[in-house]
């Protein structure tokens, strides 16, 4: 069974720096995208930065310049660290990752179960 475990999120005052990991465990035959998304109260889910097989990346208009994703494949992990961070960027963050699991020949989208950033004095 093919789990994502997150973690990293916790408070944090404004202008600081945080780093989120989320690693892949189970019986995995390949990854394609990698991404990051946010939730924040009362709001839809966004799509915080992606980063596909190759290491192309993009970034909501929100994070740019603050935000940086990584991926480790060996690891089958995804970073994202997050610098200057402003109140708004609090939210419930959560990875997702396309990956195709031994048993089956397609590839699916999983999810972990969210992580707890927020940014506050």
């Amino acid at each position: 069974q093919v789990q994502l475990v997150e973690s990293g999120g916790g408070l944090v005052q404004p202008g600081g720096s945080l780093r989120l990991s989320c690693a892949a465990s189970g019986s995995i035959s390949s990854i394609d995208v990698m991404c990051w998304y946010r939730q924040a109260p009362g709001k839809e889910r966004e799509l915080v930065a992606r980063i596909t097989s190759v290491g192309s990346t993009n970034y909501g208009d929100s994070v740019k310049g603050r935000f940086t994703i990584s991926r480790d494949t060996a690891k089958i992990a995804v970073y994202l660290q997050m610098n200057s961070l402003k109140p708004e960027d609090t939210a419930v963050y959560y990875c997702n990752v396309s990956l195709r699991p031994r048993s089956s020949g397609y590839y699916s989208d999983y999810w972990g179960q969210g992580t707890q950033v927020t940014v506050s004095s």
